[in-house]
């Protein structure tokens, strides 16, 4: 498996490419998470479980191990001239 939003340092970008398991639960994907869809990382509580996430304007806190099951394409920032 590729790259997982688990991966993610704070700030950084991807796109949802597919899921390692089919059994995300429905909710995530009622709330945006579907291949094709852009995912940012927030934020990371202390213990580094949950991790906090932006999927298309929808912010929603996930656990790692979850996180770890999406897999994703990252985005490459272009730096700013």
């Amino acid at each position: 498996m590729g790259t997982s939003i688990a991966q993610l340092k704070r700030g950084q970008k991807g796109i949802i490419k597919e899921f390692a398991d089919d059994l995300l639960p429905i909710k995530l994907l009622e709330l945006g998470c579907l291949p094709g869809n852009e995912v940012e990382l927030v934020q990371v509580a202390p213990l580094k479980d949950p991790l906090y996430i932006n999927v298309n304007g929808s912010h929603i806190a996930i656990r790692r191990s979850m996180a770890q099951m999406i897999e994703i394409d990252l985005i490459e920032d272009i730096p700013s001239v």
